[in-house]
C-alpha cells in the first residue's frame, strides 16, 4: 500500500463518537504533522475543525496553537 499517494487517502466526517467515511481510502493526513494515519489506527480528531491527528500530543499542540 502506498501511504503517500493521495488516491489512497480517505475523506471522513468526524463526529463526537466516531467518524463516517465519505470517500473510502486507507488513511487520512494528520493536521499537525502531515503524516498519514492509517484508518485502523485513527483515534484522535477534532469535530469542530474536522481534522485528524496521529497522536494526542500532536492534537493538543495543534489545538493550543489554533487558539
Amino acid at each position: 500500500m502506498l501511504m503517500n499517494s493521495s488516491e489512497n487517502a480517505a475523506t471522513l466526517v468526524y463526529g463526537p463518537n466516531g467518524f463516517r467515511v465519505v470517500r473510502p481510502g486507507h488513511f487520512v493526513i494528520c493536521a499537525a504533522s502531515g503524516d498519514p494515519v492509517p484508518l485502523e489506527e485513527l483515534r484522535y480528531w477534532s469535530v469542530d475543525l474536522q481534522v485528524a491527528f496521529a497522536s494526542p500530543e500532536l492534537a493538543t499542540k495543534h489545538l493550543l496553537e489554533q487558539g
